[in-house]
């Protein structure tokens, strides 16, 4: 994907990123191991924390705290001096470190195109969960235009 604009990269990092959000920690890893990874050193070691959680009466209302979730973060920067940065739901320091090391990889020009390729198998995945997910909501959805009165 050839980004020629900071909009667009931004965009395109977004994805990525969300790509790296949405694999597991075995995909991660696999996805490094695919790749010439440089040595990253940890900016901000891996950590675990909490969030609040918010939602939203009825999806768009008025905002309201859930709970706490547990999150983790990481920072690392290449030898070349990328920085690469990852949040995660959960406790899996691995994960978002990899994941860190990916973003920041990323960020090469050289770079971009392999990372992409190493995530393709997450990115189909995704894809196949959430058509899944589609079928079985679609299951269950009631179209009220159709149903018959009573009155005929």
């Amino acid at each position: 994907m050839a980004v020629t604009d900071q909009g667009s990269q931004t965009q395109a990092r977004r994805a990525v990123m969300a790509l790296c959000a949405a694999a597991t920690g075995q995909e991660l890893a696999t996805a490094l191991a695919g790749l010439a990874a440089p040595g990253a050193e940890d900016i901000r070691a891996p950590e675990i924390g909490l969030v609040m959680a918010t939602g939203r009466i009825g999806g768009d209302g008025r905002p309201f705290n859930l709970g706490e979730v547990s999150v983790t973060r990481a920072a690392v920067r290449l030898a070349d001096g990328r920085t690469g940065f990852a949040y995660h739901l959960g406790r899996d320091r691995a994960r978002a470190r990899r994941a860190a090391i990916l973003d920041a990889l990323w960020q090469g020009e050289a770079d971009r195109p392999g990372v992409e390729e190493a995530l393709a198998p997450v990115a189909r995945r995704a894809a196949a969960d959430a058509a899944a997910q589609a079928r079985r909501t679609a299951a269950t959805r009631v179209d009220f235009l159709t149903l018959a009165r009573g009155e005929d």
